[in-house]
């Protein structure tokens, strides 16, 4: 069995069953609407999300009705910040699809991306999910203060360790949190088994941003070399600031200029990537996203072993072995 087969192995006959719950939920009397919720269900990716949500109830419990709301109200959410991302960034290709935005412009994007989220609002609301429906509006707030924060940090370039873990932790960590607690609360958990959730999404959230980061400084197959993306959108990530931070003062200056005034630069950003390599930019971060890897599994320590427990420890070493 492949390590995704045993991730969705306990919760197979949930995941084929939420599928058309979730439909459901997204029908209109709009024609146009129902055009583009169409187009967007056809070209979702793995559903990590739901499936977290469902994985993280049957480990505490015996899936519900709730569970399944949970998970409904987490992937409106998701799908409505994907939306508003690619307007905000002016993205018009997700995953080798064309955007909303590209197909029917910027301002039906941001409608459409306000219908989901009104729209997972409702869908707790009509069910009574109100600690659920605190869980995500929580984690909506969180992820809007970890946009704007990367935002201040980029024009600036002052980002230390600390403020990049913030960052991640609000912009990535908090919604892969809420979809542990969410299920753990769907199936009435104990306070401490929604702490251990809370732990253990978190940690997966951090490790699981931290090797998206990597991914800047690896080599893509088709162009054979490092993107280095976030360096062209002057986004200082782990690799880079705790190059800067062994280096002296003088070499920092030299750097920040570089990606201060020359980020569109390929060859200055091959000169950084390169600066990253070998100040051991990569090697740090890669311990440190095994640090957070463990943390996660540590969380899932007060639980029996079980098949769910398994996709879960599976999940972990997924993330952080992802070569995409």
């Amino acid at each position: 069995m492949s390590g995704t087969d045993t991730i969705k192995a306990p919760i197979e006959e949930e995941m084929k069953k939420f599928e058309p719950y979730f439909r459901s939920q997204l029908k209109t009397k709009i024609p146009l609407l129902d055009i583009i919720t169409n187009y967007v269900l056809r070209r979702k990716g793995k559903q990590m999300r739901p499936m977290l949500v469902f994985l993280a109830a049957k480990l505490n419990g015996n899936i519900s009705d709730a569970t399944y709301v949970s998970a409904t109200l987490i992937e409106l959410l998701h799908t409505a910040t994907l939306i508003h991302d690619d307007v905000v960034d002016e993205t018009y290709q997700r995953r080798g699809f064309f955007s909303i935005n590209a197909l029917w412009k910027s301002k039906i994007a941001v409608l459409v991306g306000d219908f989901f989220l009104s729209k997972g609002l409702i869908t707790a609301l009509d069910t009574d999910q109100i600690g659920v429906l605190k869980v995500v509006s929580n984690a909506v707030k969180e992820m809007s203060e970890g946009e704007l924060l990367q935002i201040e940090k980029s024009r600036k370039l002052d980002i230390t360790e600390d403020v990049y873990y913030d960052i991640i932790r609000k912009k990535t960590a908090t919604l892969i949190a809420a979809c542990t607690r969410a299920g753990a609360l769907s199936v009435e958990a104990n306070q401490e088994k929604m702490e251990a959730m809370k732990v253990f999404g978190e940690n997966l959230g951090i490790a699981f941003q931290i090797r998206d980061d990597l991914f800047d400084y690896e080599k893509n197959g088709m162009i054979g070399k490092p993107t280095g993306n976030d360096i062209k959108e002057k986004k200082l990530t782990l690799p880079l600031i705790h190059s800067l931070h062994s280096v002296d003062k003088k070499e920092q200056r030299r750097i920040l200029s570089m990606i201060r005034r020359h980020h569109k630069n390929e060859k200055k950003v091959e000169e950084i990537i390169a600066f990253v390599k070998a100040n051991g930019g990569i090697e740090y971060t890669h311990q440190r996203m095994l640090e957070y890897s463990e943390k996660a599994l540590n969380a899932l320590s007060i639980y029996e072993e079980s098949e769910t427990k398994k996709a879960l420890k599976t999940l972990v070493d997924f993330t952080i072995k992802r070569k995409k």
